[in-house]
């Protein structure tokens, strides 16, 4: 079907689209006045193409969820301080743009967007990436520059298919998961000096750099514990076993965990950059200065930004090398 083009006409909604053209394949609605995003949007469930970018947009509404066929969704450029959950119903979606908005964070369930390819989240206000995100098996780019990140998740750039990620103009944001160190990255104007207090995370210095850390961290290793706080061995003993039930083992049930452990359990705060075993509550950082990596050429030296390798345990933490 031919796609439908009423942009730069200044409507402030939406006309009734659904039940004039319910076979509507693709849409551009960008450039006009539109605040709100109707319900009646639900029911073209063969709209592949939706572009509601350079609106008025403040909300959209939990019907958008219903567009299983949808494969593109353009929100750029609008008053959006937040997206609705069901956006995650959204399956076979492979382009979400969202930025120049007012975004404080992405939906919870923004991560079983199974299809999802390019993520760009640029210019808004989000402080941190959930680190569901790491699970997005078909991410192939992530653009968050111009936000507010002190931080990014441990296992960003763990999955092979994440090859670009853009994180310029960060301010607070001064370490990168080593995991990201053989991909294409974006980081400049990044590692500006900062009041601590401006940023109440937990962190670690190494030098002149400080690295924040997620806030689901309780203790930062060092290389003389050679413990594990029993918390941390409880959590990756449950996780064993979680996995085990998980593959049909079931000696565990769902019902005998709290669910905000349950989903620990289910997406861990990261994995060991040397083993791959999974952490909870406590890490073992080491710093590699970005000169010492594939993207030293970009960068000349002139920036304090760093990789940041998390560990499982001291002797991880010695034996890990970025380069091997």
């Amino acid at each position: 079907m031919t796609p439908l083009h009423l942009h730069g006409n200044l409507y402030k909604e939406p006309e009734n689209l659904a039940q004039k053209l319910p076979n509507l394949v693709e849409l551009y609605l960008h450039s006009n006045n539109i605040v709100v995003v109707p319900e009646a949007i639900g029911s073209l469930v063969k709209l592949q193409f939706l572009d509601l970018s350079d609106n008025a947009l403040e909300i959209v509404c939990p019907e958008i969820g219903r567009l299983r066929s949808l494969r593109h969704l353009r929100l750029a450029n609008n008053q959006l301080k937040y997206l609705p959950a069901e956006v995650g119903d959204l399956r076979e979606l492979q382009t979400l743009d969202i930025s120049t908005n007012h975004l404080i964070t992405l939906p919870e369930r923004l991560h079983m967007c199974l299809s999802l390819q390019y993520l760009t989240v640029d210019r808004n206000h989000l402080w941190y990436v959930p680190r569901h995100l790491c699970q997005l098996p078909s991410l192939n780019e992530l653009s968050m520059a111009g936000n507010r990140l002190a931080f990014l998740p441990l296992d960003l750039g763990r999955s092979r298919e994440l090859q670009y990620v853009y994180v310029d103009n960060n301010v607070h944001l001064k370490g990168l998961p080593s995991y990201l160190y053989n991909k294409v990255i974006g980081c400049s104007g990044c590692g500006s000096p900062v009041l601590k207090s401006e940023v109440k995370l937990l962190s670690f210095s190494s030098g002149h750099l400080t690295i924040f850390l997620p806030a689901e961290v309780k203790s930062i290793g060092t290389e003389l514990d050679h413990v594990l706080p029993l918390q941390e061995m409880a959590m990756r003993t449950l996780h064993c076993t979680y996995s085990r039930f998980l593959k049909g083992v079931k000696f565990l049930t769902p019902i005998s965990l709290p669910r905000s452990l349950l989903e620990l359990l289910h997406c861990p705060l990261g994995h060991c950059h040397r083993c791959s075993q999974p952490m909870f509550t406590i890490v073992y950082p080491k710093l590699f200065p970005l000169r010492e990596t594939p993207m030293a050429g970009l960068h000349q030296g002139r920036t304090a930004v760093s990789f940041v390798a998390y560990c499982c345990s001291t002797q991880c933490l010695q034996t890990f090398d970025l380069l091997s």
